[in-house]
């Protein structure tokens, strides 16, 4: 008979896996349908385009539409630089906390994931339950969105969504939406003594971060829709997080690169602040060329995640309420695979165990106690589909 892990077992062999999103996730994965696989269930993977990583979802109970997703991502953030006390990708128990690269964000919640799926199988579900883990979450949400499309058809359809992001086994039902650009600010070279004959790149993608600058403070200045004030900040926000440019302080700088994001209030188009911003770069584009026709300015996209809408009556919400008894009113400003979901159909709802101050961190963990939490939510969720 094979052997049947335990969650705690389980998060151990995923955090063993340094899945940092540069790097493959496919011996992550092939664990996981090797294990699936060992329990008589049968998954199935989306390669992206490179073939080095893959989303695997799977499906158990009757063969009907109407399930329960739990979606997680396989991906974390690099542990470069950070002064971890042990090794990241080794768990280790200290304090009352399981520490580990992935126990909070969110290997914690995917171990928990993939336990309920065979013990589901196991034990038997009147209403199918599937398992959704991707890839590429931490690098703008990449993953999700064509593993959802190859999960149509493959496995039947279920109705509502769980998305284990760390939320302290709340019931978040918001969060804002996200777009991003890589840009690239191409000028010409000349001596900075005669700079009005060139283009500096660096000196020319200045207006555009004042731009995002002069956008916050008026975005600041607004008075927030309901829906709005109900995050934190209430308004949309531009962000410039990394710029780089320029090969000697007497040159103009031929080269400039930023990425421009930003995190839009659920009620507000994040296209439509794309399209605001692809505007002024025509403009500075523009002011370029009339000096050397030579310049330009290079944009591409980089992410795009929707917002989680709060949904009236939504049967993931009601589900998760039912079985946490948490009524609360909880949004996230960060960008998560929920809105994905909720945009291709599913009721949508996150909730998983630990607390997403602690992802990202040098000695991330999670308390044992919240992931005891999610042990017990994960009974409790068979239970209900058992009925």
């Amino acid at each position: 008979m094979a052997e049947r892990l335990t969650p705690f077992e389980i998060m151990e062999r995923l955090v063993a896996f340094p899945t940092v999103s540069r790097d493959s996730n496919l011996p992550l994965v092939d664990w996981v349908e090797a294990y699936l696989d060992s329990h008589g269930i049968e998954s199935h993977r989306y390669y992206d385009e490179t073939g080095e990583k893959a989303a695997i979802f799977a499906h158990v109970g009757p063969q009907v539409a109407g399930g329960v997703v739990l979606s997680g991502h396989t991906d974390v953030v690099p542990v470069d630089g950070q002064p971890w006390s042990s090794d990241p990708y080794t768990v280790v128990e200290r304090d009352g906390r399981y520490y580990g690269r992935g126990c909070c964000d969110m290997k914690g919640f995917d171990a928990l994931a993939i336990w309920a799926l065979v013990e589901a199988h196991h034990s038997g579900v009147a209403r199918p339950l599937q398992l959704a883990l991707s890839y590429d979450e931490e690098v703008g949400c990449l993953g999700a969105p064509p593993m959802i499309a190859a999960m149509q058809g493959v496995v039947p359809r279920a109705d509502l969504a769980i998305i284990g992001e760390p939320s302290m086994m709340q019931a978040v039902t918001g969060h804002k939406g996200g777009i991003g650009y890589e840009v690239h600010v191409v000028g010409y070279e000349v001596h900075s003594s005669i700079l009005h004959l060139g283009v500096n790149a660096i000196m020319s993608a200045a207006p555009l971060i004042d731009w995002a600058n002069a956008r916050n403070a008026e975005n600041r200045a607004k008075e927030p829709t309901d829906l709005a004030a109900m995050f934190d900040p209430p308004w949309t926000t531009l962000h410039v997080g990394q710029i780089s440019g320029g090969t000697a302080h007497n040159i103009t700088a031929k080269d400039c690169r930023f990425g421009m994001d930003f995190r839009v209030v659920p009620g507000e188009d994040a296209e439509g602040w794309g399209r605001l911003f692809e505007a002024r770069v025509a403009e500075a584009e523009a002011e370029m060329q009339a000096v050397r026709p030579e310049a330009r300015i290079d944009l591409r996209p980089r992410f795009r995640v929707p917002g989680l809408q709060p949904e009236e009556a939504g049967a993931a919400e009601s589900l998760v309420r039912q079985i946490t008894g948490d009524n609360g009113r909880h949004v996230v400003s960060y960008g998560t695979e929920a809105g994905q979901f909720q945009e291709a159909g599913y009721s949508a709802v996150i909730c998983g165990p630990g607390d997403i101050a602690q992802a990202h961190q040098p000695d991330e963990y999670i308390t044992v106690a919240q992931f005891n939490a999610g042990h017990d939510f994960m009974r409790a969720l068979l239970g209900r589909l058992q009925g």
